[in-house]
């Protein structure tokens, strides 16, 4: 009987260090730090969403090419993701500039046309990432690798709703007024 006690007082105290250190192990970025600090000195909404719509446009791109057979530069920022982070980080990039948009939107001092230029930026991009997704979808398919086609669904989940709530917000946005330049 001690014995027991004993193993299941180690094995209760191993559990609690592998739980502190798994909660203490912080989810790997999804941005490089050039993005980092470009997002973080965009304080306008509309180009704190293109620097972020570049980037997840960029992880698509990577992600076709890695499918592709074509392997990073040395030096580029996105050179040790594997293309599974690439989706991921795309999906996260969503939720970023949806929760980024909801705030501004909620904010009685943002500017409405910086708004509108956001909602576009972001309603043009998640169209061109919807059709990227599904090449990407078909490219998961055909070599049978089904983490990454679940990503991929996922992040065409997202895309499409990304996609619908900045078209329906702009159909009940004003649009803003051309400013006029004088001849």
């Amino acid at each position: 009987m001690p014995k027991n006690k004993t193993g299941l007082k180690s094995c209760s105290a191993l559990l609690a260090i592998l739980l502190i250190s798994a909660r203490s192990t912080p989810a790997k970025e999804f941005l490089t730090q050039q993005e980092i600090d470009k997002i973080q000195d965009a304080q306008e909404i509309d180009k704190r969403v293109k620097i972020y719509m570049e980037a997840a446009a960029l992880r698509l791109k990577t992600a076709e090419e890695r499918l592709g057979g074509k392997e990073s530069n040395p030096g580029d920022p996105l050179e040790f993701f594997a293309v599974e982070d690439l989706i991921d980080g795309y999906y996260r990039i969503l939720k970023s500039v949806m929760s980024n948009l909801d705030e501004a939107a909620n904010r009685p001092t943002t500017d409405r046309k910086t708004l509108y230029k956001a909602l576009e930026t972001l309603k043009n991009g998640t169209e061109t990432g919807e059709k990227n997704l599904v090449i990407l979808k078909k490219i998961a398919e055909e070599k049978q690798k089904e983490e990454l086609w679940n990503l991929v669904n996922s992040a065409l989940d997202i895309a499409r709703g990304a996609h619908e709530g900045a078209d329906t917000a702009l159909s009940h946005e004003p649009q803003p007024e051309k400013s006029k330049t004088k001849k």
